[in-house]
């Protein structure tokens, strides 16, 4: 019925050339054969929570893609919850400079039989007042889905493996925001959560739906700071067909993607931060 390209984590900085061959790979493929439907998901930036020259540079990159892109945030792009970036917490500042350049970092678009959500992860969990209007927005966008089936897209994954897992860590959303999420993430019409953050490529499916993590555009991170995370690391992005009862989901990694591992490029990449201990 339709298609649908999700790439994740492109990190286009402007202090830096990093990560942009990749880039134009992937804006080469689109332009070949473009889908129908664009969705970033989140570190479109290097670091734009901190830097207002990243997202100037990312808008106009992505303006040269086939079509609006759809765009949720990350969190490079709008910091994360204070626990783990005390640094850098998501506040009401970056969220608008998010929304200045990028768009909406919620949104729902109706598509032939499909309810596509973006949400912004950074906000789950965090108090702010952001995090209590999604909440009704998501109640609001259940509420009328009718027949429709449902496909969400958010940067960091509701969870890994299992949603009562109880560690809070710095992979998914904090534990103790998903009970109020668990009427989306439970919902009978879900058919898909395209996430990223993990800059790893893994598919688990969950009753009807299909967990699909995106890969980095950018760069990939070496196993032992990821321990126990399953999944492939591919530089690539991922090609969604939506039919009328389910998803059918593709790694797209082409030949000539480079995969530069973030520890030989940290220095370049995030001269002077402390908080990137672990990149993703």
């Amino acid at each position: 019925m339709f298609t649908l390209a999700q790439f994740s984590d492109t990190h286009l900085g402007a202090p830096t050339p990093l990560f942009r061959g990749n880039f134009e790979r992937l804006a080469a493929a689109l332009a070949t054969s473009p889908p129908d439907v664009l969705v970033a998901s989140g570190d479109v930036s290097l670091d734009g929570a901190d830097r207002e020259a990243d997202f100037a540079l990312t808008a106009d990159c992505y303006r040269r893609l086939p079509g609006k892109v759809l765009c949720v945030p990350g969190n490079h792009d709008v910091g994360d919850h204070p626990d783990r970036a005390p640094r850098q917490p998501v506040n009401a500042e970056r969220l608008a400079r998010f929304r200045h350049y990028m768009g909406e970092d919620v949104w729902a678009m109706d598509r032939e039989g499909w309810r596509l959500l973006g949400l912004n992860s950074q906000v789950m969990g965090s108090g702010l007042p952001e995090e209590a209007a999604q909440l009704d927005f998501i109640a609001a966008q259940l509420d009328s889905l009718g027949d429709r089936l449902l496909a969400v897209f958010l940067h960091k994954p509701f969870f890994i493996a299992d949603p009562a897992d109880p560690i809070f860590d710095y992979w998914s959303v904090p534990p103790f925001a998903r009970a109020a999420l668990a009427p989306l993430y439970e919902h009978k019409a879900l058919r898909l959560i395209g996430s990223g953050h993990l800059h790893l490529h893994h598919a688990q499916r969950r009753g009807a739906a299909t967990l699909a993590w995106a890969p980095s555009v950018a760069f990939i991170v070496a196993p032992e700071e990821q321990p126990d995370l399953p999944g492939e690391r591919p530089c690539g992005w991922l090609l969604h067909r939506f039919g009328p009862d389910a998803v059918e989901t593709e790694l797209v990694a082409p030949a000539g993607m480079e995969r530069p591992h973030i520890h030989e490029v940290r220095e370049e990449a995030y001269p002077s931060s402390p908080l990137l201990a672990k990149a993703g």
